[in-house]
This record gives structure tokens, sequence and C-alpha cells, in this order.
């Protein structure tokens, strides 16, 4: 297998299990979008951010998963992580407490920087990140 295979395949993992997570926790905010509101409000967030945390995660992760906005959604990803750890802090130290979100911004980040054009249906569009490698 050849190193840029290796690479896409590396990058494919990382998609599936990026979006696999992050639909299951826009699934657990929509089935519990009052509590998740309220969460969000005593965090000083307004509540109505509930609903749209909850969309992005989940939309994004469907899209995420089937391989469009490959590097448009994982920067929405991003930006609910850098605020989660903002916003919550954690009592016992930064990396203590924050592992999941450090591992999925950084998952996220990768996406943006990188891409992941094997089994991605944006691959198959003409505005596709195919029709981008080929441009380059």
């Amino acid at each position: 297998m050849s190193k840029k295979t290796m690479q896409e395949v590396g990058a494919l993992l990382v998609r599936v299990i990026l979006g696999l997570v992050f639909i299951n926790h826009g699934l657990d905010k929509f089935q519990a979008l009052e509590g998740t509101a309220g969460f969000f409000s005593s965090l000083g967030i307004p509540g109505w951010m509930a609903n749209v945390v909850a969309t992005i995660e989940l939309f994004g992760g469907i899209l995420v998963l089937i391989g469009l906005g490959t590097r448009i959604v994982p920067l929405l990803f991003a930006w609910i992580m850098i605020v989660v750890m903002v916003i919550m802090p954690s009592e016992r130290g930064f990396f203590t407490g924050n592992e999941l979100h450090i591992a999925l911004l950084t998952m996220s980040l990768y996406l943006v920087l990188a891409g992941s054009p094997l089994l991605a249906v944006e691959k198959l569009l003409p505005f596709g990140q195919k029709r981008l490698e080929e441009a380059k």
C-alpha cells in the first residue's frame, strides 16, 4: 500500500469516527433539548444555542460521515470544542477532564487541513475535493 493510500485510509478513519461521535452527541442533545437548553443557560449561554449546537453536531456529523463538507463542518466542530473548553474549564487542570474535547478538536483540525477524499461524496461533485486536488 502506498504512503498516499495509507494517509487517505487514516483520514477516512478520522472522518468516520468524528462523524459518529458528533452524530451521537447531537442525538443526545435533541433527545433532552429542554434540559440541554437549561444547562446552556446555567453556563451563561442563551438556551436557544442548544438547538444550534445540536443541529451542527447531528447534521454536521452525518455530512462528515458521508464525506460532504469535510473541511468546513469540522471547523464548526472545532469552534464548539474551543468554546466548551473555555466556558467549562476542568477543575482538575486543562488536560485532565478535557481529553475528549482536545482529541475531537485535533481530529476536526486535521480534517480542516488535510480533508478526506477517500469514499467521500464530495469527491463526486463538480465542486468537490477531487476537483480541487486536480487543480493543484
